[in-house]
């Protein structure tokens, strides 16, 4: 899957803009989306008939309890899982036809990853961490303009075990921007990090979709974390229950929960 031209260098000076004004281009257009794990008698459906839409450079956040499938939806729209039913079109590529070298293509250029645990190699520094991506990129940034993004130019040189779990996070979400995404996708970023911590790691994921214009969705069961999206798409026993978009958006600092 080819980078369509121009889909980089987006204005900086539009980050206000996107914030109120959200994009009619759609990045992603699923219908029908069904997923069920199993055999025989015992099945699990854990998606029930999903339709959605991500747009251009918007932030959406996929709220629900645990058990409700959206860390299944995620993963089938990053391409690490195939919906049993129903189709995924990113842009003009339908998903649920491709490959499995179509979809490590795609995974490698297209999206970035943000997990609750960290998975950094322990022997490795932070800028060693975040080379790791952009050695295999076809467009990345340096691994210290990454680092500098999410305010950690002074921890490059510093392995995991010196870095608080905060600041492991935010390693990981330089990783997974590096590679300069269209997508960026978190599944509960800071479900392993106390308050003030998590904080700051949705401050660095909301400063990537506001400066470099990713298309940003973030998967958390805390309702309070909602409220700093554009849009909040409710789950529940495997199907949208409500969606809704925020009128007045607040910033990770003002976040109570």
């Amino acid at each position: 899957m080819e980078r369509r031209p121009g889909q980089r260098g987006r204005d900086p000076g539009a980050a206000e803009t996107r914030l109120n004004a959200p994009s009619t281009t759609a990045v992603f257009v699923a219908r029908g989306i069904t997923k069920v794990y199993g055999l025989g008698e015992v099945q699990v459906q854990a998606l029930r008939g999903i339709d959605l839409e991500l747009y251009e450079g918007e932030f959406v956040v996929l709220l629900g309890p645990s058990g409700s499938g959206k860390s299944t939806l995620l993963n089938i729209l990053g391409g690490l899982d195939i919906p049993t039913e129903g189709s995924v079109i990113f842009r003009d590529h339908n998903l649920t036809e491709a490959g499995e070298r179509q979809l490590t293509n795609y995974r490698r250029d297209h999206v970035g990853f943000v997990f609750q645990f960290y998975n950094l190699i322990p022997s490795l520094t932070a800028r060693e961490n975040v080379a790791l991506v952009t050695e295999i990129a076809r467009n990345p940034m340096k691994p210290e303009d990454a680092l500098k993004l999410v305010n950690l130019g002074n921890r490059m040189d510093h392995f995991p075990s010196q870095l608080s779990g905060g600041e492991q996070q935010r390693v990981a979400i330089a990783r997974a921007i590096a590679k300069q995404p269209d997508v960026l996708l978190c599944d509960e970023p800071t479900g392993a990090l106390d308050v003030s911590t998590g904080k700051v790691v949705l401050e660095a994921i909301e400063r990537v979709n506001r400066e470099l214009g990713t298309t940003t969705a973030v998967i958390t069961h805390n309702a309070a974390i909602a409220q700093m999206a554009q849009r909040v798409i409710s789950l529940h026993d495997g199907q949208i229950a409500s969606e809704r978009r925020n009128e007045k958006r607040i910033s990770p600092t003002e976040l109570v929960w």
